[in-house]
């Protein structure tokens, strides 16, 4: 038995939480010794349902279709303890025994840096995290993310277009590409990047694998940014995870009348760091000097023109706005928004916006 097939016997095993799987390693140093070990010494380990179930041992075909998988070009199992295994995940409370990985593994060893948020991002929001993306990855973190669509899906590739690449940590085995909608993606991360995955090959996109999936992309990481989230947002549960698990959370401000602000100036109230440029997070990290690209639009002439004409007379509600600039109200929220930080439009009572003079 070679030692992936050593691994797989005893983490495929249904019935065998991830748990007792750490406690026998601890215990038995390897998946082989614990093959070897007595029912005496695992009982003490295991209840006897568990130790019944290893016994038994996984499904044989999927142990046969995981290895013919991890025989194709730049298909990894990687195990804990094994020299690929990301160091920064063993310092969480359940580091997975194993991880399957797919295209350039080396970059589990990189410092990473996550960048989340709202699946249904807006234009604005999707941009924002993109170029924010970007410059991290030339300053030298590999981006990880979720795979998600929306911003998850635009801070892969700014990871991709910049010298680090970017990470995906999915929520699926990692032999099924979801989102479809994606899969281009996946396939670009797979071979530029890296897919990565605690579950068995053949998992579904279950909805209770995403909450694990997101312990993962904080374990793996320095520091976790929320683009625009809602109150509801799984993005939350990352940056909460974070927080737990010792790591630096971020969030970018956005309009307060938007819903997918609520969650990041949730999180900012609670002591995230507010994230303007790409080198807030840079200088927090000590890499202030690794980016000249501040990461975020220049929103001055030609994004803020329109909305400074529109206000050039008398201020305006958002509505009024809306119908002089034709801008969808989530894109005029985020840019009124970047000109407040500018100190170029203020908000007044009634809910009502002006130039500053």
């Amino acid at each position: 038995m070679d030692t992936n097939e050593a691994w797989l016997q005893l983490c495929l095993v249904p019935g065998v939480s991830a748990g007792v799987q750490r406690r026998l390693l601890e215990s038995f140093g390897s998946p082989a010794a614990i093959a070897c070990a007595p029912d005496c010494a695992l009982a003490s380990l295991m209840t006897p349902t568990a130790l019944e179930a290893y016994r038994r041992g996984p499904d044989p075909a999927l142990v046969d279709r995981t290895l013919a998988w991890l025989a194709g070009p730049g298909h990894w199992l990687v195990t804990m303890g094994s020299a690929l295994y990301p160091g920064l995940l063993l310092q969480i409370h359940d580091p997975p025994p194993v991880l399957y990985a797919q295209g350039r593994v080396e970059l589990l060893a990189q410092p990473g840096f996550a960048v989340v948020g709202s699946r249904n991002a807006t234009p604005l929001g999707a941009e924002d995290a993109q170029r924010l993306a970007h410059a991290l990855s030339e300053a030298g973190l590999v981006i990880v993310s979720g795979l998600a669509l929306g911003i998850d899906a635009a801070a892969h590739r700014g990871g991709l277009a910049g010298a680090s690449s970017s990470i995906a940590v999915m929520g699926t085995g990692a032999d099924i590409f979801y989102p479809r909608r994606n899969r281009k993606l996946a396939e670009e991360l797979a071979e530029r990047g890296c897919l990565l995955s605690e579950l068995p090959l053949g998992s579904p996109p279950d909805r209770l694998n995403f909450p694990r999936r997101n312990r993962l992309i904080s374990g793996l990481v320095r520091g976790v940014l929320v683009v625009e989230a809602a109150l509801e947002s799984g993005s939350l549960i990352t940056a909460f995870e974070a927080l737990r698990q010792n790591r630096d959370v971020f969030a970018v401000p956005g309009s307060i009348h938007a819903t997918l602000s609520k969650g990041c100036h949730k999180l900012i109230k609670e002591g995230a760091k507010l994230v303007e440029f790409a080198d807030d997070i840079l200088s927090d990290l000590g890499m202030a000097n690794a980016c000249a690209d501040p990461g975020m639009r220049d929103f001055g002439e030609e994004q803020g023109d329109a909305l400074l004409a529109a206000l050039a007379v008398r201020p305006l509600s958002v509505d009024e706005l809306a119908l002089r600039t034709g801008l969808e109200a989530a894109t005029l929220a985020a840019r009124l928004t970047r000109l407040e930080i500018q100190g170029t439009v203020q908000s007044i009572p009634g809910a009502r916006f002006q130039r500053v003079k």
